[in-house]
């Protein structure tokens, strides 16, 4: 096994090992491990300053004070989660309970309430900047998105995560909701011609100026 690899793994084995025992010492970690306390710790101060780990003093009756370690919130983010699978529950038993219609209103909840988030910060800006501030924000969300200008004058933006991928696949109205989100915080037209939910590599925008969209990209007249 390469260096890396070793590394790799014995870190994801104090993370776990954090995850199901609780807080640890060093000591007790390296006699779970079967590898030396200096090895040991090489990895939590690693961890430490990364922010996925973090110590406390706890002083004895006698004998130097105990350093303990545990793991943060943020070390959360490192094991298995199934919210899909718990949003896919309950939209399914809201649909099954009230209708379609229920589950549209809370996507276009979720759209509006949206649209008041980013709205502010597209007014009196550029298409081109509202579309570098888009490609920001949905990265920011885990979307992996990129931008580029088009020769005639167009954009396209490209998403290549899509965080609610398995809950868009059953409910289209997501992406429905994405599609409209986007073209009001651009006041442009928008037209997807890929979509990961329906299969495609990526999420792909069109995007278009409005005939009466008197803003002009970076850098023209």
């Amino acid at each position: 096994m390469k260096k890396g690899q070793e590394s790799g793994t014995t870190r994801q084995m104090i993370m776990t090992l954090l995850k199901r025992k609780g807080a640890l010492t060093i000591g007790a970690l390296a006699e779970e491990l079967g590898i030396t306390e200096m090895g040991v710790r090489r990895h939590v101060l690693q961890l430490e300053q990364e922010s996925l780990a973090k110590t406390k003093v706890v002083r004895q009756a006698m004998g130097r004070p105990l350093h303990i370690y545990s793991l943060t919130e943020q070390a959360e983010d490192y094991f298995p989660k199934s919210y899909h699978n718990l949003a896919l529950e309950l939209l399914r038993e809201l649909d099954h309970e009230s209708g379609a219609g229920a589950v549209n209103v809370l996507f276009e909840g979720r759209r509006r309430r949206l649209l008041a988030q980013y709205a502010p910060m597209m007014e009196r800006a550029s298409l081109e900047d509202r579309v570098a501030e888009l490609s920001s924000i949905q990265n920011a969300g885990g979307y992996m998105a990129e931008w580029e200008r088009e020769a005639d004058g167009s954009y396209v933006l490209r998403e290549y995560n899509c965080p609610i991928r398995q809950v868009a696949s059953q409910y289209r109205k997501a992406c429905e909701c994405e599609q409209s989100l986007f073209e009001e915080l651009l006041d442009a037209k928008v037209t997807r011609s890929e979509c990961m939910a329906e299969g495609g590599g990526c999420c792909r925008y069109s995007i278009m100026p409005k005939p009466t969209d008197k803003t002009s990209p970076k850098g023209l007249n």
